[in-house]
């Protein structure tokens, strides 16, 4: 088996987290031989994990841009969502095959010309929709496919976001603001648009979709509360979200996504400086804290996706209804039921313990990923890019539904007025 190499296009929480450390279970697959990183600790800590020479350490995607040769044979591409579509395009114009998080980008246009991109260089170009990779997904995929509830009839998954991810992620952190990174449909649930779209198995036709910023806004802050909570807010003992209390608290391992020193010292320093210790009411957020998505798919099957903040645990809860029977599955529990309309029957399946990130999906993914680059499938992907374009466009056009007070989008309308505007 030939060992792939590996340059590793930011170090942050997904790129050092998810997908290096599998360079590190199986350096028979895989070996990182380059990282570039703006954060030095972040950088330095890759370099001595996988023991990567000072001469292919780099501070930035630019440094590698601007190399003459190629230097692996994949790019993992970690950055945040607006850097994405340069980086990609100039990865794939260099040689390097593609493993993308995602979203793709937050410009629909952008998707469809990294796409032309890897077609036009013959590079494999896979894009991070990490449950289809899951034991949970395939087996439900795998139920639908042979038949077993008939034809799927009608679809519904909700996103249970959870509270404080929410508040961490949504409100205070990176993806906080549409304009600098993306919209929530798209950010946090293009991997939902695109597991029903892979479980549905039909192209979908039209959505609409309704949803806003209901609770995390200045109007609903708790009265005197300041800037930052370390600053003294009266509401320190009433409110769930306090910086001070959730992240030197239950919510410390949180911490790593903003600091590199845990320490409560590290912590408070940072809770001072950066956007996490914050009032979750006086952020500078203005993506949605629910929304609601229906879809119509090809043959006339119906799917309806539900995301939400407000929410005990982070899971996804699914039911899938057909002629023959029904389907239902929660993430958390790692668990499906399948029922018989016929036999009166259920069947249970439980999942093993799932090693590694979403299900076991980051660690599914590299390890096919680097499958499919040793073979030479594309297309044959099970996330090709040209399905990852197709689901991303379902939530483009959620976000134009959203935006239009819930007007119906017509997907491959909407898909040809995109690329009338690409250039000749």
């Amino acid at each position: 088996m030939k060992t792939i190499t590996a340059l590793l296009i930011g170090a942050g929480d997904r790129g050092a987290r998810a997908y290096a450390p599998y360079a590190l279970d199986y350096p028979h697959e895989l070996k990182i031989v380059a990282v570039a990183e703006p954060n030095n600790e972040r950088r330095r800590r890759i370099q001595q994990e996988h023991q990567i020479s000072d001469e292919n350490s780099y501070e930035s995607w630019e440094d590698i841009s601007q190399l003459d040769k190629q230097i692996a044979d994949i790019a993992i591409i970690c950055t945040l969502d607006r850097n994405h579509f340069k980086v990609t395009m100039r990865a794939l114009e260099q040689g390097y095959h593609v493993l993308l998080e995602k979203p793709m980008s937050p410009d629909p246009l952008e998707c469809i010309l990294m796409e032309q991109q890897a077609k036009t260089y013959n590079r494999q170009l896979t894009i991070c929709h990490v449950l289809r990779y899951t034991d949970f997904w395939k087996a439900i995929k795998k139920v639908i496919s042979r038949g077993e509830i008939g034809e799927v009839v009608s679809l519904q998954l909700n996103e249970n976001v959870e509270v404080m991810h929410m508040s961490h992620s949504f409100v205070r952190g990176n993806w906080s603001n549409k304009e600098n990174s993306s919209p929530m449909i798209l950010q946090k649930s293009c991997h939902d648009m695109d597991i029903i779209s892979y479980v549905m198995g039909k192209a979908c036709e039209r959505v609409s979709s309704f949803g806003s910023l209901m609770h995390f806004k200045v109007e609903n802050a708790p009265e005197g509360a300041p800037l930052r909570c370390l600053d003294g807010c009266p509401a320190e003992l009433e409110c769930p979200f306090h910086a001070g209390k959730y992240y030197l608290g239950e919510g410390r391992g949180w911490a790593k996504k903003f600091t590199e020193d845990y320490t409560n010292e590290g912590i408070i320093e940072a809770l001072n400086k950066t956007p996490y210790g914050k009032c979750v009411y006086r952020s500078e957020n203005n993506v949605v804290d629910h929304q609601v998505v229906n879809m119509e798919f090809d043959g006339g099957a119906t799917a309806t996706f539900s995301m939400c903040g407000f929410t005990r645990e982070q899971t996804r809860i699914v039911q899938v209804m057909g002629t023959k029977g029904e389907i239902r599955g929660n993430m958390e529990e790692n668990k499906i039921s399948i029922f018989d309309f016929l036999t009166r029957q259920e069947t249970v399946i439980h999942f093993d313990q799932p090693i590694g990130g979403h299900g076991g999906g980051d660690r599914g993914i590299m390890r096919l990923f680097l499958e499919e680059v040793r073979n030479g499938n594309k297309e044959d992907s099970v996330s090709s890019v040209s399905a990852s374009v197709r689901s991303h466009l379902m939530a483009f056009a959620a976000e134009v539904s959203r935006l239009n007070q819930g007007q119906s989008i017509n997907i491959d309308e909407y898909y040809h007025s995109l690329v009338e505007n690409i250039q000749v």
